[in-house]
């Protein structure tokens, strides 16, 4: 575990993603589904989870954005994937995000030091109402951040600029230049840094994302 350097001028405040970073990346276990019905990994990902850099209609996106239900959204994506020829079912897919996963811990021991250091933190995530109170039994979430902006609750969505805007309005004073975003999606990176914040794109190794973290921070 590294020790953090005096808190500097420049970074304040530390914002992280969920999927994908404290868990594998969601698009790589629908990839990986894809494989193994024989289907284009493209395809999938889009039957799942649409023209995912944009924000529009999607039934995934209108999920995460709180219009509509668990449910409804569920007999959408079936009915989408069928039309496609395909028997593919996302929910069924991503109930392996909640296994035991080594790469976690390390994450969440990475936002305590943080913490400990002095760093202001936020999570931002495009969420699902209804997978609430799973995805808060996997991290402790209340310990690690000052502010949770899930996507299901604001009514908007990453990559829009507003939901960064939001969490540093809630972090109090946190300036974009002074903030950065670690997430598994290269556009919501670039959401981020369209506002002036910096960005971390993190891979299939979560390790190498914190060490980029780690060489910002240390500048």
């Amino acid at each position: 575990m590294p020790v953090f350097p005096p808190l500097p001028d420049t970074i304040k405040a530390v914002l992280f993603d969920f999927g994908g970073v404290f868990t594998p990346s969601p698009f790589a276990v629908v990839r990986a589904a894809a494989i193994d019905l024989g289907v284009s990994e493209q395809v999938a990902v889009e039957l799942c989870f649409g023209p995912y850099a944009e924000d529009g209609d999607h039934p995934w996106h209108r999920l995460e954005r709180g219009e509509v239900t668990l449910d409804v959204a569920h007999q959408e994506l079936l009915a989408l994937a069928s039309a496609a020829g395909v028997q593919l079912d996302v929910f069924e897919v991503l109930a392996k995000l909640g296994r035991e996963d080594d790469d976690r811990v390390v994450v969440v021991e990475r936002v305590r030091a943080l913490r400990r250091a002095g760093y202001r933190t936020a999570m931002v995530t495009n969420n699902i109402s209804e997978f609430g109170d799973g995805w808060r039994q996997l991290i402790p979430v209340d310990e690690l951040f000052e502010v949770v902006v899930d996507s299901c609750q604001v009514g908007m969505r990453k990559p829009d600029p507003r939901i960064f805007r939001l969490a540093l309005d809630q972090l109090n004073g946190v300036r974009p230049e002074q903030a950065v975003f670690l997430d598994d999606f290269e556009a919501h990176v670039a959401g981020a840094r369209r506002i002036g914040m910096h960005g971390i794109l993190v891979g299939e190794d979560r390790a190498d994302a914190l060490a980029q973290l780690d060489s910002l921070l240390a500048a």
